[in-house]
């Protein structure tokens, strides 16, 4: 149980201050923000089957997929409170068309940093009281500090991150990130809104016997894909392997990470590039498992080094613990 004994997220930051190579100050500040607005959030999605913010808003977002309420609530939160804290020069949004410059009221901001953030991950899921969860990544901007920022500060690749993590709305509320010196989670405490250190250096155990895939798409997919699952269900050794899939994309890796597992979204002769978007999803997870001893793969390439090219550039995603990977890859490499 969680008690005084624990640190608090403030606490853990301060502490471990000399682990980030950047200003500690101004990330404890940006972290301030993040935190905050995911209480709220938690909050409304706590709430949401009591309140009109369950089912879809009547719009769609620039992915053309329909816009659930709690998403719009979500998104506005997160942007109104990194506005509001006057700590990032840019937001991108996986909600918003294009990413939102920050003007602060100070003309001579030294603001350095954007922050690119899917608000709601597996909103689809929102109604029938399924685990959601929020990804965010961090970046320190390329453009001149005071100057408005550009789409080149957000089409940086993911080994540039200084910092990404993820929330999960589940059963208890946890936040779990990495500065790139390890993985580390935190539970919230609803008595009294704060975050704890529950889960000290989290790491993928290097062998897993969870695979996560959408399997109804299965005949979709690329053969060296539909080899692996084959490899997945074999009666042989430790296997088969458990089939495990929420569909929301925090709450799978989340369980992965803890138990060992592999999720994959490949790409398909229905979705040519993949479901998942590189700079809001597939960027912050993979900096996450890599900083937590996994892997995270576009296909035959390393995630991390994949050079951007717009705002929701979707790919192939492939990630989890470190044998299940490169195993994967030996199934893909047939068929190069």
């Amino acid at each position: 149980m969680l008690g005084q004994k624990h640190k608090t997220l403030g606490e853990f930051i301060i502490e471990n201050q000399s682990s980030f190579q950047y200003t500690s100050g101004e990330l404890s500040r940006l972290f301030n923000a993040i935190r905050l607005a995911a209480k709220v959030v938690n909050h409304e999605v706590n709430k949401a089957g009591l309140i009109d913010i369950l089912g879809a808003a009547g719009e769609t977002n620039i992915q053309g997929e329909d816009q659930q309420k709690l998403d719009v609530l979500a998104n506005d939160i997160f942007i109104q409170t990194l506005k509001n804290r006057e700590i990032v020069c840019g937001i991108a949004s996986e909600e918003e068309d294009d990413f939102i410059s920050i003007n602060s009221q100070d003309e001579n901001h030294q603001n350095k940093y954007v922050v690119l953030i899917d608000p709601l991950d597996g909103s689809s899921n929102i109604d029938v009281n399924v685990s959601v969860g929020t990804i965010f990544s961090i970046y320190r901007r390329v453009t001149p500090v005071g100057t408005p920022v550009k789409i080149e500060d957000f089409l940086q690749p993911g080994n540039k991150q200084v910092a990404a993590g993820y929330i999960v709305y589940g059963t208890s509320t946890m936040l779990v990130y990495t500065t790139g010196d390890g993985v580390n989670g935190f539970t919230l405490n609803p008595a009294i809104g704060t975050f704890y250190l529950s889960h000290p250096d989290m790491q993928f155990p290097e062998d897993g016997k969870i695979y996560s895939v959408n399997e109804g798409n299965y005949i979709h997919f690329l053969q060296g894909v539909k080899d692996y699952i084959k490899y997945c269900q074999q009666e042989e050794g430790d296997r088969p392997y458990t089939s495990r899939y929420i569909g929301s994309l925090v709450s799978d890796f989340h369980r992965n990470m803890i138990k060992g597992g592999i999720y994959m979204y490949p790409k398909s002769s229905i979705t040519e590039n993949g479901k998942l978007r590189l700079l809001y999803e597939c960027n912050p997870m993979a900096f996450i498992a890599e900083q937590a001893n996994g892997l995270a793969i576009g296909g035959r390439t390393r995630i991390l080094d994949i050079e951007p090219t717009e705002l929701h550039q979707r790919v192939p995603f492939f990630c989890g613990s470190k044998n299940m990977v490169i195993k994967l890859q030996e199934f893909l490499d047939k068929y190069k």
